[in-house]
Protein backbone atom coordinates (compact mmCIF):
# COMPACT_ATOMS: atom_id res chain seq x y z
CA UNK A 1 0.00 0.00 0.00
CA UNK A 2 1.47 3.37 -0.85
CA UNK A 3 1.31 5.73 1.92
CA UNK A 4 -0.27 9.16 1.48
CA UNK A 5 1.36 11.80 3.65
CA UNK A 6 -1.79 13.85 4.24
CA UNK A 7 -3.91 11.19 5.35
CA UNK A 8 -1.33 9.26 7.00
CA UNK A 9 -0.69 12.92 9.05
CA UNK A 10 -4.41 13.25 9.64
CA UNK A 11 -4.36 9.63 11.41
CA UNK A 12 -1.48 9.98 13.45
CA UNK A 13 -2.84 13.02 15.06
CA UNK A 14 0.94 14.03 15.76
CA UNK A 15 0.25 17.61 16.95
CA UNK A 16 -2.01 16.45 19.51
CA UNK A 17 -0.24 17.30 22.40
CA UNK A 18 1.41 20.36 23.48
CA UNK A 19 4.07 22.16 26.03
CA UNK A 20 2.92 23.71 28.90
CA UNK A 21 4.94 24.50 32.10
CA UNK A 22 5.00 25.07 35.65
CA UNK A 23 6.44 27.80 37.31
CA UNK A 24 10.00 28.34 38.27
CA UNK A 25 9.06 28.71 41.73
CA UNK A 26 7.85 25.29 41.74
CA UNK A 27 9.96 23.53 40.02
CA UNK A 28 12.90 25.02 42.18
CA UNK A 29 10.97 23.72 45.23
CA UNK A 30 10.72 20.70 44.20
CA UNK A 31 14.37 20.04 43.27
CA UNK A 32 15.66 21.75 46.12
CA UNK A 33 13.67 19.07 47.91
CA UNK A 34 14.69 16.07 45.88
CA UNK A 35 18.94 16.99 45.70
CA UNK A 36 19.62 13.84 44.38
CA UNK A 37 17.11 13.79 41.31
CA UNK A 38 17.77 17.57 40.35
CA UNK A 39 20.97 16.82 37.80
CA UNK A 40 19.04 13.63 36.64
CA UNK A 41 16.64 16.37 34.98
CA UNK A 42 18.18 19.19 35.12
CA UNK A 43 19.11 22.09 32.37
CA UNK A 44 21.55 22.88 30.04
CA UNK A 45 21.78 26.13 29.50
CA UNK A 46 24.49 26.03 25.58
CA UNK A 47 26.53 23.57 24.00
CA UNK A 48 29.60 21.93 25.61
CA UNK A 49 32.35 22.45 24.16
CA UNK A 50 34.86 20.01 23.42
CA UNK A 51 37.03 18.89 26.17
CA UNK A 52 39.10 16.46 27.84
CA UNK A 53 37.49 13.86 30.47
CA UNK A 54 40.11 12.93 33.90
CA UNK A 55 40.91 8.91 34.39
CA UNK A 56 39.61 8.12 37.38
CA UNK A 57 39.94 4.34 38.13
CA UNK A 58 41.70 1.68 36.58
CA UNK A 59 43.43 1.25 32.82
CA UNK A 60 42.05 1.81 29.02
CA UNK A 61 41.17 -1.52 27.58
CA UNK A 62 43.91 -2.27 24.74
CA UNK A 63 41.89 -1.48 21.42
CA UNK A 64 38.91 0.12 22.53
CA UNK A 65 38.74 2.96 20.05
CA UNK A 66 35.65 4.96 18.90
CA UNK A 67 33.12 6.96 19.40
CA UNK A 68 29.63 7.09 21.74
CA UNK A 69 26.74 9.26 21.13
CA UNK A 70 23.89 9.77 23.29
CA UNK A 71 20.86 11.69 22.86
CA UNK A 72 18.18 12.92 25.63
CA UNK A 73 16.58 15.99 26.93
CA UNK A 74 18.27 18.62 28.42
CA UNK A 75 16.50 21.80 28.73
CA UNK A 76 12.95 21.64 30.22
CA UNK A 77 12.46 25.07 31.94
CA UNK A 78 11.88 28.57 30.35
CA UNK A 79 10.91 31.74 32.24
CA UNK A 80 7.77 32.38 30.27
CA UNK A 81 6.64 28.44 30.13
CA UNK A 82 8.22 24.71 30.79
CA UNK A 83 7.97 21.53 30.21
CA UNK A 84 6.09 19.33 32.23
CA UNK A 85 7.05 16.18 30.68
CA UNK A 86 10.44 14.08 30.88
CA UNK A 87 10.15 13.02 27.08
CA UNK A 88 9.51 17.11 26.27
CA UNK A 89 12.81 18.97 26.91
CA UNK A 90 15.26 19.63 24.01
CA UNK A 91 17.04 17.15 22.64
CA UNK A 92 20.96 17.19 23.16
CA UNK A 93 23.90 15.11 21.81
CA UNK A 94 26.55 13.94 23.55
CA UNK A 95 29.80 12.85 21.74
CA UNK A 96 32.42 10.70 23.68
CA UNK A 97 35.14 10.00 21.05
CA UNK A 98 37.91 7.67 23.00
CA UNK A 99 41.32 7.18 21.63
CA UNK A 100 43.85 5.35 23.51
CA UNK A 101 44.30 6.29 27.23
CA UNK A 102 41.80 9.61 26.28
CA UNK A 103 38.45 10.42 26.11
CA UNK A 104 36.76 13.93 25.07
CA UNK A 105 33.63 14.91 25.61
CA UNK A 106 31.70 17.78 23.72
CA UNK A 107 27.83 18.05 23.28
CA UNK A 108 25.14 20.18 21.33
CA UNK A 109 21.53 20.75 20.81
CA UNK A 110 20.06 19.88 18.06
CA UNK A 111 19.38 22.89 16.29
CA UNK A 112 15.56 22.01 15.73
CA UNK A 113 12.86 24.30 14.77
CA UNK A 114 11.34 23.96 17.83
CA UNK A 115 14.24 24.96 19.85
CA UNK A 116 14.36 28.22 17.57
CA UNK A 117 11.21 29.28 18.43
CA UNK A 118 11.01 28.96 22.42
CA UNK A 119 14.47 30.49 22.41
CA UNK A 120 12.43 33.60 20.68
CA UNK A 121 9.65 33.46 22.91
CA UNK A 122 11.26 32.58 26.26
CA UNK A 123 9.06 30.01 26.31
CA UNK A 124 8.54 26.28 25.87
CA UNK A 125 5.18 26.52 23.62
CA UNK A 126 5.41 22.92 20.91
CA UNK A 127 3.91 20.17 21.10
CA UNK A 128 5.29 17.46 23.39
CA UNK A 129 4.27 14.45 24.62
CA UNK A 130 2.65 14.82 28.19
CA UNK A 131 1.31 18.62 28.77
CA UNK A 132 -1.43 20.31 27.22
CA UNK A 133 -0.86 22.94 24.66
CA UNK A 134 0.27 26.76 24.57
CA UNK A 135 -1.40 29.28 22.12
CA UNK A 136 1.19 30.80 20.70
CA UNK A 137 3.20 27.46 18.99
CA UNK A 138 3.26 28.15 15.47
CA UNK A 139 2.49 24.81 14.01
CA UNK A 140 2.94 23.93 10.06
CA UNK A 141 3.82 20.13 10.55
CA UNK A 142 5.18 17.97 13.15
CA UNK A 143 8.73 18.70 12.32
CA UNK A 144 7.63 22.26 14.17
CA UNK A 145 7.32 20.01 17.23
CA UNK A 146 10.26 18.41 16.50
CA UNK A 147 12.50 17.54 20.02
CA UNK A 148 14.83 15.64 18.49
CA UNK A 149 15.48 13.89 21.66
CA UNK A 150 15.54 9.92 22.43
CA UNK A 151 17.87 8.39 20.11
CA UNK A 152 20.38 8.34 17.36
CA UNK A 153 21.64 6.42 14.32
CA UNK A 154 24.47 6.32 12.32
CA UNK A 155 23.29 6.38 8.62
CA UNK A 156 26.29 5.96 6.79
CA UNK A 157 29.07 8.96 7.53
CA UNK A 158 25.73 11.21 8.77
CA UNK A 159 24.54 11.11 12.29
CA UNK A 160 20.42 11.22 12.76
CA UNK A 161 19.18 12.24 15.99
CA UNK A 162 15.60 10.99 16.60
CA UNK A 163 12.15 11.52 17.60
CA UNK A 164 9.30 9.44 17.26
CA UNK A 165 6.88 11.67 15.91
CA UNK A 166 9.00 13.26 12.34
CA UNK A 167 11.64 13.55 10.55
CA UNK A 168 15.43 12.55 11.51
CA UNK A 169 18.03 15.78 11.90
CA UNK A 170 21.15 15.14 10.54
CA UNK A 171 24.02 15.91 12.09
CA UNK A 172 28.04 16.20 11.26
CA UNK A 173 29.10 13.47 13.43
CA UNK A 174 32.72 15.07 13.97
CA UNK A 175 31.25 18.54 14.69
CA UNK A 176 27.49 17.75 15.70
CA UNK A 177 26.31 21.14 13.41
CA UNK A 178 22.59 20.42 12.74
CA UNK A 179 22.28 20.09 8.86
CA UNK A 180 18.67 19.96 8.76
CA UNK A 181 15.63 17.38 8.97
CA UNK A 182 15.65 14.43 6.57
CA UNK A 183 13.30 13.77 4.01
CA UNK A 184 13.61 10.33 2.68
CA UNK A 185 11.04 10.88 -0.11
CA UNK A 186 9.75 14.34 -1.14
CA UNK A 187 6.11 12.81 -0.85
CA UNK A 188 6.23 11.50 2.77
CA UNK A 189 8.10 15.09 4.60
CA UNK A 190 7.67 15.00 8.10
CA UNK A 191 5.75 11.74 8.09
CA UNK A 192 6.75 9.60 11.76
CA UNK A 193 10.14 8.02 12.23
CA UNK A 194 10.16 6.06 15.59
CA UNK A 195 13.33 6.21 17.59
CA UNK A 196 14.57 2.75 17.45
CA UNK A 197 15.10 1.34 14.16
CA UNK A 198 16.14 -1.74 13.71
CA UNK A 199 19.45 -2.37 11.74
CA UNK A 200 20.47 -5.24 10.67
CA UNK A 201 23.85 -7.08 10.67
CA UNK A 202 24.60 -5.98 6.99
CA UNK A 203 23.45 -2.26 7.79
CA UNK A 204 20.09 -2.60 6.20
CA UNK A 205 17.62 -0.34 8.35
CA UNK A 206 13.97 -0.76 9.56
CA UNK A 207 11.77 1.50 10.91
CA UNK A 208 8.06 2.29 11.87
CA UNK A 209 6.18 5.48 11.81
CA UNK A 210 3.06 5.13 13.85
CA UNK A 211 -0.62 6.69 13.35
CA UNK A 212 -3.33 5.69 15.40
CA UNK A 213 -4.06 2.17 13.62
CA UNK A 214 -1.94 2.14 11.19
CA UNK A 215 2.19 2.01 10.76
CA UNK A 216 4.30 2.73 8.06
CA UNK A 217 6.82 0.54 7.23
CA UNK A 218 10.39 2.18 5.97
CA UNK A 219 13.26 0.24 4.80
CA UNK A 220 16.88 2.21 4.25
CA UNK A 221 20.21 0.96 2.59
CA UNK A 222 22.75 1.17 5.38
CA UNK A 223 24.12 4.86 4.53
CA UNK A 224 20.33 6.03 5.17
CA UNK A 225 19.30 5.88 1.71
CA UNK A 226 15.72 5.39 1.04
CA UNK A 227 14.19 2.06 -0.69
CA UNK A 228 10.57 0.93 0.39
CA UNK A 229 7.69 2.96 2.65
CA UNK A 230 4.56 0.91 2.98
CA UNK A 231 0.97 2.10 5.32
CA UNK A 232 -0.01 -1.41 7.11
CA UNK A 233 -3.20 -1.93 8.95
CA UNK A 234 -3.17 -2.72 13.04
CA UNK A 235 -5.10 -4.42 15.18
CA UNK A 236 -5.53 -1.98 17.50
CA UNK A 237 -3.58 1.80 17.98
CA UNK A 238 -1.59 1.14 20.68
CA UNK A 239 1.07 2.95 21.94
CA UNK A 240 4.56 1.66 19.97
CA UNK A 241 7.64 3.17 21.33
CA UNK A 242 9.88 0.48 20.11
CA UNK A 243 9.57 -2.82 17.58
CA UNK A 244 12.19 -5.85 17.43
CA UNK A 245 12.66 -8.06 14.48
CA UNK A 246 14.39 -11.36 13.25
CA UNK A 247 15.98 -11.72 10.11
CA UNK A 248 12.83 -12.56 8.33
CA UNK A 249 10.36 -10.94 10.42
CA UNK A 250 8.85 -7.83 12.22
CA UNK A 251 7.50 -8.31 15.23
CA UNK A 252 4.92 -5.14 16.75
CA UNK A 253 3.92 -5.42 20.39
CA UNK A 254 0.75 -4.00 20.65
CA UNK A 255 -0.08 -3.78 24.44
CA UNK A 256 -3.24 -2.77 25.89
CA UNK A 257 -2.18 0.79 25.99
CA UNK A 258 -4.82 1.74 23.50
CA UNK A 259 -5.56 5.73 21.42
CA UNK A 260 -9.08 6.36 22.27
CA UNK A 261 -9.19 10.53 22.18
CA UNK A 262 -7.93 12.99 19.83
CA UNK A 263 -7.03 15.03 23.05
CA UNK A 264 -4.25 17.40 24.25
CA UNK A 265 -2.01 16.15 26.09
CA UNK A 266 -1.12 13.03 23.46
CA UNK A 267 -0.93 10.60 26.17
CA UNK A 268 -4.38 11.75 27.93
CA UNK A 269 -5.61 9.77 24.26
CA UNK A 270 -5.15 6.48 25.66
CA UNK A 271 -6.80 4.50 28.10
CA UNK A 272 -4.81 1.34 30.14
CA UNK A 273 -7.28 -2.15 28.80
CA UNK A 274 -5.96 -4.86 30.48
CA UNK A 275 -9.24 -6.42 30.12
CA UNK A 276 -7.82 -7.21 26.13
CA UNK A 277 -4.51 -8.27 26.53
CA UNK A 278 -1.49 -7.87 24.62
CA UNK A 279 -1.35 -8.57 20.93
CA UNK A 280 2.12 -9.17 19.05
CA UNK A 281 1.74 -9.09 15.22
CA UNK A 282 4.48 -10.62 13.35
CA UNK A 283 5.21 -9.84 9.47
CA UNK A 284 7.16 -10.64 6.83
CA UNK A 285 9.76 -8.72 5.73
CA UNK A 286 9.78 -9.60 2.31
CA UNK A 287 5.79 -9.43 2.40
CA UNK A 288 4.09 -7.29 4.20
CA UNK A 289 0.36 -8.50 3.55
CA UNK A 290 1.76 -12.09 5.25
CA UNK A 291 1.62 -12.00 9.12
CA UNK A 292 0.60 -13.59 12.27
CA UNK A 293 -1.41 -12.18 15.14
CA UNK A 294 -0.24 -13.68 18.60
CA UNK A 295 -2.17 -13.01 22.24
CA UNK A 296 -0.60 -13.01 25.51
CA UNK A 297 -1.36 -11.45 29.15
CA UNK A 298 -1.43 -7.67 29.28
CA UNK A 299 1.76 -5.99 30.42
CA UNK A 300 3.30 -2.58 29.31
CA UNK A 301 6.69 -1.87 27.47
CA UNK A 302 8.81 1.23 26.17
CA UNK A 303 11.55 -1.37 25.27
CA UNK A 304 12.00 -4.60 23.02
CA UNK A 305 15.90 -5.96 22.64
CA UNK A 306 16.78 -7.78 19.23
CA UNK A 307 14.64 -10.95 18.22
CA UNK A 308 16.04 -14.63 17.10
CA UNK A 309 14.82 -17.97 16.05
CA UNK A 310 15.04 -21.43 17.47
CA UNK A 311 13.23 -23.59 15.08
CA UNK A 312 10.19 -21.87 13.73
CA UNK A 313 9.52 -20.44 17.35
CA UNK A 314 10.28 -16.19 17.62
CA UNK A 315 12.05 -15.35 21.18
CA UNK A 316 12.52 -11.61 22.31
CA UNK A 317 13.51 -10.26 25.47
CA UNK A 318 11.92 -7.20 27.04
CA UNK A 319 11.19 -4.98 29.98
CA UNK A 320 7.86 -5.54 31.56
CA UNK A 321 6.21 -2.97 32.73
CA UNK A 322 2.93 -3.86 35.11
CA UNK A 323 0.80 -0.78 33.13
CA UNK A 324 1.83 2.69 31.80
CA UNK A 325 1.68 4.54 34.40
CA UNK A 326 4.95 5.97 34.21
CA UNK A 327 4.37 7.25 30.86
CA UNK A 328 0.69 8.77 31.96
CA UNK A 329 2.13 10.43 34.99
CA UNK A 330 5.51 9.23 36.36
CA UNK A 331 7.65 10.89 33.80
CA UNK A 332 5.88 14.07 34.69
CA UNK A 333 6.10 13.94 38.24
CA UNK A 334 10.59 12.88 37.33
CA UNK A 335 10.53 16.93 35.93
CA UNK A 336 9.31 18.47 39.24
CA UNK A 337 10.87 16.02 41.41
CA UNK A 338 8.32 13.98 43.33
CA UNK A 339 9.07 10.99 44.70
CA UNK A 340 7.87 7.89 43.11
CA UNK A 341 4.91 4.96 44.01
CA UNK A 342 5.13 3.51 41.20
CA UNK A 343 6.69 -0.63 40.62
CA UNK A 344 9.96 -0.52 38.35
CA UNK A 345 10.02 -2.45 35.32
CA UNK A 346 11.46 -6.28 35.32
CA UNK A 347 13.23 -8.51 32.73
CA UNK A 348 10.75 -10.93 30.51
CA UNK A 349 11.08 -12.98 27.95
CA UNK A 350 8.68 -13.99 25.22
CA UNK A 351 8.30 -17.54 22.94
CA UNK A 352 5.98 -17.00 20.36
CA UNK A 353 5.44 -20.44 19.40
CA UNK A 354 4.83 -21.75 15.13
CA UNK A 355 1.77 -23.15 16.65
CA UNK A 356 -0.19 -20.08 17.44
CA UNK A 357 0.72 -20.22 21.37
CA UNK A 358 2.51 -17.91 23.29
CA UNK A 359 4.77 -18.57 26.23
CA UNK A 360 5.49 -15.41 28.46
CA UNK A 361 8.49 -15.80 31.11
CA UNK A 362 9.28 -13.45 33.72
CA UNK A 363 12.47 -13.09 35.68
CA UNK A 364 12.25 -11.27 39.37
CA UNK A 365 15.22 -9.21 37.95
CA UNK A 366 14.44 -5.38 37.78
CA UNK A 367 15.55 -3.86 34.38
CA UNK A 368 15.23 -1.66 31.87
CA UNK A 369 16.84 -0.52 27.96
CA UNK A 370 17.80 -4.17 26.82
CA UNK A 371 20.12 -4.40 24.62
CA UNK A 372 22.79 -7.35 22.87
CA UNK A 373 25.57 -7.51 20.24
CA UNK A 374 24.73 -5.67 17.39
CA UNK A 375 26.49 -7.94 14.90
CA UNK A 376 23.86 -10.75 16.19
CA UNK A 377 20.94 -8.70 15.66
CA UNK A 378 18.08 -11.32 14.33
CA UNK A 379 20.22 -13.95 15.06
CA UNK A 380 20.47 -16.26 17.60
CA UNK A 381 22.09 -14.93 21.03
CA UNK A 382 22.45 -15.80 24.44
CA UNK A 383 23.19 -12.46 26.63
CA UNK A 384 20.77 -9.17 27.26
CA UNK A 385 22.99 -6.61 28.31
CA UNK A 386 20.37 -3.78 30.87
CA UNK A 387 20.14 -1.16 33.05
CA UNK A 388 19.45 -2.45 36.72
CA UNK A 389 18.75 -1.35 40.20
CA UNK A 390 15.77 0.71 40.29
CA UNK A 391 13.37 1.02 43.03
CA UNK A 392 10.02 2.69 44.14
CA UNK A 393 11.87 5.60 45.31
CA UNK A 394 13.30 6.59 41.99
CA UNK A 395 12.99 5.92 38.16
CA UNK A 396 16.81 5.98 37.85
CA UNK A 397 19.11 2.82 37.40
CA UNK A 398 22.32 2.90 39.72
CA UNK A 399 23.45 -0.60 38.31
CA UNK A 400 24.18 -2.34 34.99
CA UNK A 401 23.27 -5.98 34.30
CA UNK A 402 23.84 -9.32 32.07
CA UNK A 403 21.53 -11.93 31.77
CA UNK A 404 21.75 -15.26 30.16
CA UNK A 405 19.04 -16.25 28.45
CA UNK A 406 20.75 -19.89 28.42
CA UNK A 407 21.22 -20.16 32.38
CA UNK A 408 19.03 -18.48 33.35
CA UNK A 409 21.28 -15.93 35.52
CA UNK A 410 22.06 -12.59 36.01
CA UNK A 411 25.06 -10.70 36.70
CA UNK A 412 25.70 -6.86 38.02
CA UNK A 413 27.40 -4.65 39.15
CA UNK A 414 25.73 -2.04 41.08
CA UNK A 415 27.68 1.70 41.18
CA UNK A 416 25.71 3.02 44.10
CA UNK A 417 22.78 5.15 45.45
CA UNK A 418 24.95 8.50 44.16
CA UNK A 419 24.82 7.04 40.80
CA UNK A 420 22.20 7.34 38.28
CA UNK A 421 23.44 5.13 34.89
CA UNK A 422 22.43 5.33 32.10
CA UNK A 423 22.25 2.67 29.24
CA UNK A 424 25.64 1.00 28.12
CA UNK A 425 26.48 -0.17 24.64
CA UNK A 426 27.49 -3.24 23.46
CA UNK A 427 31.14 -2.99 21.72
CA UNK A 428 32.82 -6.42 20.35
CA UNK A 429 36.65 -7.10 21.26
CA UNK A 430 39.25 -7.03 18.57
CA UNK A 431 39.08 -10.42 17.58
CA UNK A 432 36.16 -11.16 19.39
CA UNK A 433 34.88 -15.08 19.18
CA UNK A 434 31.90 -14.73 21.36
CA UNK A 435 29.24 -12.98 22.82
CA UNK A 436 31.32 -12.22 26.16
CA UNK A 437 34.44 -11.27 24.10
CA UNK A 438 32.97 -7.50 24.77
CA UNK A 439 33.03 -4.26 26.46
CA UNK A 440 29.91 -2.12 28.18
CA UNK A 441 30.63 1.42 27.41
CA UNK A 442 28.14 4.01 29.13
CA UNK A 443 28.17 6.91 31.48
CA UNK A 444 26.65 7.46 34.44
CA UNK A 445 25.84 10.94 36.43
CA UNK A 446 27.74 11.03 39.93
CA UNK A 447 25.90 12.91 42.14
CA UNK A 448 28.00 13.12 45.06
CA UNK A 449 31.10 14.61 42.59
CA UNK A 450 28.43 16.41 40.15
CA UNK A 451 29.76 14.82 37.55
CA UNK A 452 29.38 13.04 34.59
CA UNK A 453 31.53 9.81 33.89
CA UNK A 454 32.33 7.55 31.23
CA UNK A 455 33.00 3.70 32.45
CA UNK A 456 34.13 0.59 30.01
CA UNK A 457 33.02 -2.69 31.86
CA UNK A 458 33.95 -6.65 30.65
CA UNK A 459 30.98 -8.43 29.97
CA UNK A 460 32.74 -11.41 31.11
CA UNK A 461 33.43 -10.03 34.60
CA UNK A 462 31.04 -7.33 34.85
CA UNK A 463 30.49 -7.93 38.48
CA UNK A 464 34.08 -6.57 38.99
CA UNK A 465 32.98 -3.71 38.12
CA UNK A 466 34.74 -0.53 35.43
CA UNK A 467 37.86 -1.61 33.98
CA UNK A 468 38.23 2.27 33.31
CA UNK A 469 36.46 5.38 34.21
CA UNK A 470 36.90 9.01 32.67
CA UNK A 471 35.29 11.84 34.71
CA UNK A 472 34.04 15.26 32.95
CA UNK A 473 34.07 18.65 34.47
CA UNK A 474 30.47 19.10 33.59
CA UNK A 475 27.25 17.31 34.89
CA UNK A 476 24.72 16.10 31.98
CA UNK A 477 21.32 14.86 32.65
CA UNK A 478 20.24 11.33 32.32
CA UNK A 479 20.07 10.64 28.43
CA UNK A 480 18.37 7.98 27.01
CA UNK A 481 19.97 6.27 24.11
CA UNK A 482 23.10 5.75 22.16
CA UNK A 483 25.69 4.26 19.40
CA UNK A 484 28.32 3.00 18.73
CA UNK A 485 30.61 4.14 16.32
CA UNK A 486 33.83 2.41 15.55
Amino acid sequence: MIPSRRSFLMGAAVLSATVITPDLVRAAQAAAATPNWALATGDIEADIAPRAMRLVEGRPPVGLEGVLYRNGPAKFRRPGRSARHWFDGDGLVRRFSVSGDSVELAARFVDTRKRRQEERLGAMVMPGFGTPPDPRAEIGSPDDANAANTSVLMAGDRLWALWEGGSPVAMDPQTLETEGYVTLRSDLRSMPFLAHPRVEPNGRIWNLGMGGGQAIVWRLSADGTFEDASVIDLPRASYVHDFTATTRHLVIVLQPWVRERQTMPFADGFAWRPETGTQILVVDKDDLTRRRLFETEAFGFFHLGDAWTVGDDILFDLALHRDMDFAARGASEVVEGVPLDGEPAHLGLIRLKADGTTELTRLPVVAEFPRSDPERAGLSRRLSVHTTGENRETPFARAIGVTDWGSGQTRAFDFGADHVVDEMIYVAKPRAQTEADAWLVGPSLNLAERATELHVLDVARIEDGPVATWRADVALPAAFHGVWAG
